[in-house]
């Protein structure tokens, strides 16, 4: 008897013991629970770096930040504009960008450039650029270029021609003509016509204004234009000059006060003819002659 009451509770020990052994072990997989919802955060926090690449328009407005401090660079401005990429890689290889930087930087120099777009160039016939001499494609990108600072409400009170850092202005040279027509304005060479387009970038230094077409200047893409100019200012400096026609002096009035002498003495009057001879006037001659015979009666 005593042994199955031993048995019985020997049952029920171990009945307990699995009973509280349950609780024990569910605490620790419901604890694990709370992990895999703290991972669905992670992902949702990567959207918001998407949309901050939204507010980048810069490039629509055309007008790129500057360095703070430093003067601006004009391949960069382009660079960051769009479009210029000839006339980029032109302003390198002339070395003009880098003497329009270090004249912003040294000095408080300002200059206006007409920075033809790559359409620009494609229009010009095959082989046009490549065929210029080092000289010249200096020169052409120098007629793009003011030696001052244009804003667009001052084109009107330039004088025409407008000097660039390409020279001589004179006809056959490099004339640029600029002329406003309300808010338009119109630029030409001589051999291009052309206006004014957007303004790519503006500051109290420099100014950059888009063209739609090359300046093409007159010294480099019309060589009959720069000889018969050349010939005009040769024969105008070599016509001679007209001399005046000699004139005489009117002869002094007698200032003798003897009375009735005065009235009898003749004065002979000399005049020049149209062959340059003098002359003496008949009414004179009469006047010599009579006082000759006179002076004869008296003495005799």
């Amino acid at each position: 008897m005593a042994k199955q009451v031993l048995f019985t509770l020997s049952i029920l020990l171990i009945h307990c013991i699995t009973t509280l052994a349950q609780p024990t072990a569910a605490p620790t997989q419901s604890a694990k629970a709370p992990v895999q919802p703290a991972k669905p955060p992670v992902q949702p926090a990567k959207p918001p770096v998407q949309p901050a690449k939204a507010p980048a328009p810069a490039r629509s407005a055309k007008v790129p930040p500057v360095k703070k401090g430093g003067p601006p660079d004009v391949t960069k401005i382009l660079g960051k504009a769009g479009g210029f990429s000839v006339f980029i890689r032109l302003l390198k290889s002339t070395g003009i960008s880098d003497q329009i930087y270090g004249q912003l930087n040294n000095s408080n120099n300002g200059f206006t450039i007409f920075a033809p777009t790559d359409t620009a160039f494609s229009n010009l016939k095959p082989g046009t650029i490549n065929s210029l001499s080092d000289l010249q494609k200096t020169q052409l990108i120098q007629f793009h270029i003011l030696n001052t600072v244009v804003t667009i409400s001052n084109f009107q009170t330039l004088s025409n021609p407008v000097p660039t850092e390409a020279g001589d202005t004179g006809a056959g040279e490099f004339p640029l003509s600029l002329t406003t027509a309300g808010n338009q304005v119109n630029i030409s060479t001589g051999l291009v016509n052309t206006t004014l387009g957007e303004t790519v970038y503006s500051d109290n230094q420099l100014d950059i204004y888009q063209v739609d077409s090359v300046l093409l200047p007159q010294d480099i893409f019309d060589p009959k234009a720069k000889a018969k100019a050349k010939a005009k200012a040769k024969d105008k400096a070599e016509a001679p000059v007209e001399a005046e026609a000699p004139t005489l002096s009117k002869p002094p009035k007698s200032n003798n006060t003897n009375g009735d002498d005065a009235a009898d003495t003749p004065s002979v009057a000399a005049k020049v003819d149209d062959s340059g001879a003098v002359s003496v006037s008949l009414s004179n001659m009469h006047g010599i002659f009579g006082v000759v015979v006179v002076a004869f009666i008296v003495t005799n």
